[in-house]
């Protein structure tokens, strides 16, 4: 009875605490002005509250506490309709247009069937009636002409001064752009990766068999059609390669549009090649279901209209019919439909590097998925759905990355009437270096005159180019950006550094190992989809000698990096970097440097190209070391003809500039030190290739072997078998005992396992580690052959292993104490126990040794 009572007396304490509040508006504003300061606030807040509001004095503190569980309750319901409803606007806008390409496809595929009943016909009409070899060869004429798309009609000359004459040209374009952006003018194929989705890049695909290199993209956007258009004709603020755009003439036509006659330059992509411009029409116009249009073509004797001026430096390439379509979308936003067609004439580079102008993949990367993923950005940056720290703004980091890519792109071009002019080789032309000493022509928004002494001075770059094989571009990039001390010298990034401060240090000469220092890696901001980041790096030097003091400093560079995705299609990879001051103004002056790797189409056949004075134009005297030695592992010496469809086979274009300010008094000094560097830096990132290339026998793990040791499963297996040999016990529990399971849980290993050289008249140097091997040593594969093991062991530990040596030679391993070591950065490492064993080499008759393997057993830094 005493229970049931209690629990009565509960419910009705819960019914009176929970009870309906009327509340009056006076109340609700009151409330609703700490919300928004505080949405969920502190009893004492609540109690505060009461006390500074006299109208609530009547509302009991539960209830104001009820009050606000609801308020927020009804706005996470309020945003998650919002979200469904906008979910559901992308789902149907996307429905709309797989439902428009699927009509596309089908067509396409009655297109197809039709032409194949055709050719079958014809082939069978001409074997029955003749076997003339005239009639034979007018069959697969025709044939050969029916695949051929897109051939550009010859039409008369049309006059500049009268407008409707280029008012038939604009239309023309229009009706012919039109039909290869919803129509089958066109033959398109999805490109791999990129399907379609409420919340992803678009439909994006690439031609097959039209002249020249197309791609095309739609997708949705949440901004209205006139602000798309605004941005998309705005090319130099998205397309990174577009140096400038001038529009020379600007016509208004009768329903409204507009014809502009444009003047474009672009950037050549290497060193080895000319720089490409465009005389084109672009034609503004809107459509009777109210979607905008802006296409554009280029003005040739063959498709009429005035042709532009010739230009120096440049090769005049053909822009066929392209453009932007955009049409309104219900309930807000756009679905846009985007086409790049170009014939970027590919006969005047040279053959090793025809690929990267006939890939219509690097062209959707580079140009039309550039332009969506743009418009996106802004569309989610006006919403508010980015919010980036720091305090700066997203247009201002955006020009940040803008003027990295400029700056790089300027050095690698080197245009003459930017002021660059070529500077006399030492003999050997592996290095290009260009020096520019007009400030007037170069300093612009880019960098900044107090870069360059007063007395006099300027910026010199030094620049190579280079064929990599079996090397992923993002693999390579991300690791250029993860390990900058495998290929950087400190002391030239203190001197590239010192152009920022009023009194430069001297010349610094390039050395392999340079000044040791660290980075950290600060994010500043990064794109949509993560496939270009902003940020900012700080050096953190570290002296070990006196005289290292001056230069033992922390700098800081604003770094971008930007195409690390190793699952997208073409994309070109980049890592540019200037340094910047403590302050970091928004108008900082900027000297970039750093790499680019332009993808090649995979080929079966392994190229090997020498530089050759065949080669004309622009690139014939700045051509690097294009082969590169890098092979794949025993794969290398394979024949050309087994080439498979796989990464090995990948080639790519790696391409790296170097900007250093310069007085005029050391001019040379700078050069000879800046022509040394680069050729230093070639070096350490085919060191570092040849570790990252994929191996043939196990990809499970990046780097290779190095050169004169085992494959890396082999040499697990050696490790293993001596282990339990010598010792009885098992090194390793792999359930099965494949060579990959064994790599797998050797790299993985928690303890520091490493290998060193076996000799008697030498230190014996490290060769191989697992991760927490490398880890513990604070380095990597490729640095690991430069540290020896006596220079990591205390004194301790050297007599410990001295006094051991004859025991571990002939008994075969030996325990050692525990101690102290030291990592390649100085830093102290203590461990329990240590247990060195000798790898025996068992592929040979005798068993002979093959290196010391060393375990360092629950070890931490100190």
């Amino acid at each position: 009875m005493a229970l049931s009572m209690h629990k009565e007396s509960l419910n009705n304490k819960q019914m009176d605490s929970s009870k309906y509040v009327r509340y009056t508006p006076e109340q609700v504003e009151a409330l609703e002005r700490v919300y928004n300061e505080c949405p969920k606030p502190s009893s004492l807040r609540r109690q505060q509250l009461i006390r500074e509001c006299p109208i609530l004095s009547n509302i009991e503190p539960k209830q104001i506490k009820v009050w606000f569980q609801n308020r927020r309750c009804r706005e996470k319901q309020r945003k998650e309709a919002s979200r469904l409803q906008t979910v559901n606007r992308k789902l149907t806008a996307m429905n709309k247009l797989l439902m428009e390409e699927n009509d596309r496809l089908q067509k396409q595929v009655s297109h197809l069937v039709y032409e194949n009943g055709y050719m079958k016909q014809q082939l069978q009409t001409a074997s029955v009636t003749t076997t003339d070899n005239n009639s034979c060869e007018s069959v697969v004429v025709s044939g050969q002409h029916q695949q051929q798309q897109n051939p550009t009609p010859r039409h008369p000359q049309r006059d500049a001064n009268n407008p409707a004459g280029l008012l038939t040209i604009a239309e023309e374009t229009l009706a012919e752009f039109l039909s290869k952006a919803t129509g089958t003018a066109v033959d398109w194929v999805q490109m791999i990766g990129m399907k379609p989705g409420p919340d992803s890049i678009g439909i994006v695909a690439v031609s097959r068999n039209c002249s020249g290199v197309a791609a095309r993209a739609c997708g949705l956007v949440s901004l209205e059609p006139t602000k798309v258009a605004e941005i998309l004709k705005d090319r130099p603020s998205w397309y990174r390669d577009c140096r400038c755009i001038d529009v020379l003439s600007i016509i208004p036509t009768a329903n409204g549009g507009t014809i502009e006659l444009i003047y474009m330059q672009t950037y050549a992509p290497t060193t080895l090649a000319a720089a490409r411009d465009f005389w084109t029409l672009r034609y503004t116009t809107s459509l009777e279901d109210g979607s905008l249009v802006i296409c554009e073509r280029s003005l040739t004797s063959s498709t009429g209209g005035p042709t532009g001026p010739p230009t120096t430096s440049f090769v005049r390439a053909e822009m066929l019919p392209s453009g932007f379509l955009i049409r309104p979308c219900d309930g807000g936003g756009s679905i846009i439909h985007i086409v790049d067609h170009v014939d970027l004439d590919v006969w005047s580079v040279p053959e090793v590097l025809r690929p990267l102008y006939e890939s219509s993949k690097i062209l959707a990367q580079k140009l039309t998925i550039a332009a969506l993923r743009h418009i996106r950005q802004i569309a989610q940056e006006t919403n508010g759905e980015i919010q980036y720290g720091g305090g700066r703004q997203p247009a201002v980091l955006r020009t940040f990355s803008q003027r990295l890519c400029r700056g790089f792109n300027d050095a690698v071009n080197g245009f003459v009437d930017d002021g660059w002019s070529l500077m006399g080789s030492d003999g050997v032309e592996d290095v290009t270096i260009m020096i520019n000493s007009s400030p007037g022509k170069f300093f612009g928004s880019q960098y900044n005159t107090s870069m360059v002494p007063s007395f006099g001075g300027g910026v010199l770059c030094a620049k190579a180019s280079m064929l990599l094989q079996s090397v992923p571009p993002a693999l390579l990039v991300r690791f250029l950006r993860e390990h900058r001390s495998e290929w950087a010298d400190y002391g030239i990034d203190t001197y590239s550094a010192a152009c920022l401060k009023p009194n430069p240090y001297t010349v610094p000469c390039a050395r392999p190992s340079g000044f040791p220092s660290s980075q950290v890696i600060l994010p500043l901001a990064h794109t949509v989809e993560h496939e270009e980041f902003l940020e900012v790096v700080r050096l953190e030097g570290q002296a070990f000698t006196p005289e290292d003091v001056a230069l033992a400093r922390d700098m800081y560079l604003l770094q971008l990096c930007s195409g690390i995705d190793e699952n997208a299609v073409g994309a070109c990879a980049q890592l540019v970097f200037a340094p910047i001051d403590e302050s970091f103004a928004d108008n900082a002056p900027l000297l970039p440097s750093g790499f680019q790797v332009i993808p090649l189409d995979s080929k079966p056949v392994m190229v090997t190209f020498q530089p050759s004075s065949s080669i004309d134009g622009p690139g014939a005297a700045r051509t690097l070391d294009l082969a590169s030695t890098l092979e794949v592992g025993p794969g290398s010496n394979r024949s050309t003809g087994d080439g498979e469809p796989n990464s090995y086979n990948l080639r790519s274009v790696l391409t790296i500039a170097f900007q250093f300010t310069f007085e005029n008094h050391l001019r040379d000094d700078v050069a000879s030190m800046a022509r040394q560097y680069v050729r230093s830096v070639v070096g350490s990132v085919q060191r570092v290739a040849m570790a990252i290339a994929p191996s043939r026998i196990s990809s499970g793990l990046g780097p290779k072997s190095l050169p004169g040791s085992p494959v890396a499963l082999t040499l697990v297996r050696w490790i293993c078998r001596s282990y339990r040999i010598h010792t009885g016990g098992e090194l390793l529990q792999a359930d099965s005992q494949s060579g990959d399971a064994l790599l797998k849980q050797l790299w993985n290993h928690s303890d520091a396992i490493m290998c060193c050289s076996l000799k008697t008249n030498a230190s014996p140097v490290f060769t191989f580690a697992n991760q927490a091997g490398l880890d513990m040593l604070e380095t990597t594969l490729v640095a690991l052959q430069d540290i020896m093991l006596d220079k990591i062991l205390d004194e301790a530990g050297r007599k410990s292993l001295c006094s051991e040596f004859s025991k571990i030679m002939q008994q075969g391993f030996a325990h050692l104490p525990a101690g102290i070591c030291v990592s390649s950065m100085g830093r102290p490492v203590s461990y329990e126990q240590a247990i060195v064993w000798k790898v025996v080499d068992d592929d040979n008759d005798d068993a002979a040794n093959h290196c010391l393997a060393l375990m360092l057993v629950n070890w931490s830094f100190v």
